[in-house]
């Protein structure tokens, strides 16, 4: 089996998300790219990987499997990819956004940990 000849979609995509971060500064418009619906060879996403860069924010969750969320070089476009539980990629994203939304505390979630909390402070006596 031959590999795959280039696609020619990088520089698309790259203005694709020089336009999202304009959007993202003029509106506070948000975009998602799904890498995956896009035809890439191989080498492209790698090629990709390494234009785009590494920024100075990463963070790796661990919820139904492992997702990594690392900023770009280019602050405001992130690169995610989400594994499931067999740690088989799943999806892999660029968000253009101000902070990924599945790093943003949910409402749910805050109201247990400030239950959590309530209840850990009645226990404790100083």
């Amino acid at each position: 089996m031959q590999p795959l000849e280039k696609t020619g979609n990088i520089l698309p995509l790259l203005h694709e998300i020089r336009h999202a971060l304009e959007d993202l500064l003029a509106t506070g418009q948000t975009m998602v790219i799904d890498l995956q619906a896009m035809p890439f060879a191989p080498s492209e996403l790698v090629e990709l990987k390494e234009i785009l860069g590494v920024g100075e924010v990463s963070a790796e969750l661990h919820a139904l499997g492992k997702s990594t969320i690392q900023e770009t070089a280019f602050s405001g476009a992130w690169w995610i990819v989400h594994f499931n539980i067999d740690e088989k990629m799943i999806s892999q994203t660029i968000e253009i956004c101000h902070i990924p939304a599945i790093l943003m505390a949910q409402h749910a979630d805050i109201q247990m940990g400030l239950q959590q909390l309530s209840s850990t402070l009645g226990g404790v006596s100083l």
